[in-house]
């Protein structure tokens, strides 16, 4: 099972959620669940966040644990980037975002995504 990965670029500490190319709500779900308890477990407004969404599955049981457990991490996060939107998680984007409240950046790149954080 995928875990949530703490990462170091140019000095700063990223929480990477990569849920790119899974293909099961329950393996999805639980990355989400795991990846919220980590966020939860910093301090309030100190979390750099990046998400990868490239060829994940995607349905109304997934978009609701997303939104969900997105909501609850909001305190925590001070920035946050996603990459690899298409298809229908490019539709739900802009709602989602909407939902959550979340000031969240699409880009199109890993490369990007980092060098958005650390700006």
């Amino acid at each position: 099972m995928r875990k949530p990965e703490i990462i170091t670029y140019k000095g700063k500490t990223i929480v990477f959620l990569d849920y790119s190319n899974l293909k099961t709500s329950n393996e999805i779900i639980a990355l989400i669940d795991e990846g919220s308890t980590l966020i939860r477990s910093k301090p309030v407004n100190s979390v750099l966040s990046m998400v990868s969404v490239q060829n994940m599955y995607f349905n109304n049981e997934v978009r609701n644990a997303l939104q969900e457990n997105v909501k609850m991490n909001n305190p925590h996060v001070k920035k946050s980037v996603v990459y690899g939107l298409n298809g229908l998680i490019s539709v739900m984007y802009n709602s989602f975002i909407k939902f959550t409240g979340r000031n969240m950046k699409s880009v199109k790149t890993k490369e990007e995504a980092l060098e958005y954080l650390v700006s």
